[in-house]
């Protein structure tokens, strides 16, 4: 009897010790990552004896199969499959204190941000030779730029006056280790036939009107096993799998306005998309809005009460308030700081929160776009409550510090190939009174007789936008409107849908326009490009009433509409 539960107490004592030593022992049999580790260890201990060793080195690489399709009334246009390795290196000098990465003030460059892209590829099968001379050839060309560069940074400081953020230029953080099996075939599958077919079928529904300049259907299957491993121990193979499919059309107007509108699908797999019946019928509504579009009336500026929908207001809270609060950005002696010492300050509304987290996948059905498990600097995603009940609580963190906030919250987020930087992930907007599309059209309705307005607009879908947070620039936005209407107040006649017009401001005049907020959240899936690149987000926002916005008229082509009728 003693002897069994002896075996027993062994047996299960054994199990443990498997279950907690599995993970590292299945990442040292992936080849690429071992190659990784080994070749990073064996650079940072030859390079310790240079006169500025690194204290930190990280290597990412970013395995990449994807699938793209395009089809243009109803033929097909491109279809191709490619896989690529892309290797980017992360070498600082100095110390977490001060570093090669440090800003250098007018320098006429972007301070601490580089909008150079350093791709360099690696063999896409697993040649350790191969790989191991590019890796070792790499990080001995990062090292001497990032010593030349410390260099620089310590002249500047000399020269320069005091600093205002005297935080750290990188933080310390646990090494994160995580490892997830690459993706079997059979789970990543791709009919690329099947939506070959499927994109010129799309495509084919914009030969319904002869006006139309464009009719575009295309799908983009992404699959992308991203490694990071670092200096500090970290060590993190995750996979992420991308389904875009677009739907494009614009037509001409007789003034020589192009008028452009789409649709687009986001999913984990083309299985999550939509079907057939739902794509084409949404493809048909778009041609029936470009024929309205055509003879829409031109809007002339305007200001005055808005509503923007949930869509719509997800690029709106994106553009002028995310960004804003990237706290890599208000260490910048460069940027505008908006919110840096706004921390407990209300800047929004009472009733209005705002969070980010990477961490949701879906909501409501829909797949986010901005979900990842680990950021592109080792760290685990967080759930970050960036504004609660109106008031600001803290910034978007990546490894770089600022004053009163020392560590990441797991945002530092790049494309292959750049450094990462703070960034946006999945944006929600959040009210503890919400209101009903009926009580904000009323609401909006009553504002606009209050302010002797004719008429009232309604931002129904939106293209995207940009947004300048530079202070030798005007702190502006412009959002750019696919499909607006115009409400009469009077009721005497229905929304007209209308063109020609982006909606602009400056981000502080027009927080304190906001007034009350829908009850039903709508998903903006996009991608948005900053100084780390191009990085998958997702803006989850109710409608909102706005008491005051400005439009202004948007520049259009010169162009005559083609004298010959299409084919």
């Amino acid at each position: 009897m003693f002897y069994k539960k002896f075996l027993k107490k062994l047996i299960l004592s054994l199990a443990l010790l498997l279950i907690m030593i599995a993970p590292q022992y299945i990442i040292a049999q992936e080849k690429l990552l071992d190659i990784m580790s080994s070749e990073l260890e064996r650079n940072m201990e030859a390079l310790k004896n240079q006169e500025t060793p690194p204290y930190y080195i990280n290597y990412r690489v970013d395995d990449i199969s994807s699938f793209y399709i395009k089809a243009s009334f109803g033929d097909l246009i491109k279809s191709q499959d490619t896989k690529e390795r892309l290797l980017t290196i992360m070498v600082r000098v100095g110390d977490n204190k001060l570093d090669n990465f440090h800003e250098i003030r007018e320098s006429g460059g972007f301070g601490y941000y580089s909008f150079s892209m350093n791709k360099v590829n690696l063999p896409i099968e697993d040649n350790e030779t191969a790989i191991r001379q590019i890796l070792w050839l790499q990080t001995d060309k990062k090292y001497k730029n990032a010593s030349n560069k410390y260099a620089k940074v310590k002249a500047n400081i000399a020269v320069k006056v005091e600093e205002e953020d005297k935080s750290s230029d990188f933080s310390k953080e646990k090494a994160y280790q995580y490892y997830e099996p690459p993706l079997k075939v059979e789970d990543i599958k791709f009919d690329s036939k099947n939506w070959e077919e499927k994109a010129k079928n799309y495509s084919k529904i914009f030969l319904d009107d002869p006006d139309i300049l464009k009719g575009d259907a295309y799908i983009q299957y992404k699959v992308e096993r991203k490694y990071f491993v670092s200096s500090e121990g970290g060590k993190i193979a995750q996979n992420m799998v991308y389904v875009h499919l677009y739907i494009n059309g614009s037509i001409k107007a007789d003034d020589g306005m192009i008028l452009p509108l789409y649709k687009s699908y986001f999913a984990y797999s083309s299985d999550g998309l939509p079907d057939d019946q739902t794509i084409m019928s949404d493809v048909k509504e778009l041609v029936k809005k470009l024929k309205l579009l055509k003879n829409a009336p031109v809007v002339e500026p305007y200001t005055g009460p808005a509503l923007l929908s949930g869509s719509a207001s997800g690029v709106f809270f994106h553009e002028i308030f995310g960004h804003r609060i990237e706290g890599q950005r208000q260490k910048s002696v460069s940027d505008g700081q908006t919110f840096k010492k706004k921390v407990g300050e209300k800047v929004l509304p009472a009733h209005l929160s705002i969070i980010m987290d990477p961490t949701i996948n879906n909501y409501n059905g829909t797949d986010l776009n901005g979900y990842y498990k680990y950021d592109d600097e080792g760290i685990l995603a967080q759930k970050v409550v960036v504004v609660k009940d109106g008031v600001l609580k803290q910034f978007l963190m990546s490894r770089c510090p600022i004053e009163n906030f020392s560590n990441s919250n797991g945002h530092g987020r790049a494309e292959a190939g750049k450094q990462p930087v703070t960034r946006q992930s999945n944006l929600f907007v959040v009210t503890t009174n919400p209101q009903s599309m009926k009580e904000l059209r009323k609401l909006l309705i009553k504002e606009a007789k209050k302010q002797n307005k004719e008429y009232a607009y309604l931002f129904q879908s939106v293209i995207g936008g940009f947004t300048m947070t530079g202070r030798y620039i005007p702190n502006a936005f412009n959002v750019t409107p696919t499909e607006v209407y115009r409400i009469y107040v009077d009721g005497s006649r229905p929304d007209e849908l209308v063109r020609g017009v982006d909606l602009v401001g400056t981000p502080l005049a027009m927080f304190s326009q906001i007034q009350k907020v829908g009850d039903t959240a709508e998903i903006f899936t996009g991608t948005c490009g900053a100084e780390s690149g191009r990085v998958p987000v997702t803006g989850i926002s109710p409608a909102i009433f706005v008491k005051q916005i400005e439009m202004q008229k948007k520049s259009k082509s010169q162009e005559k509409s083609p004298i010959l009728s299409r084919p």
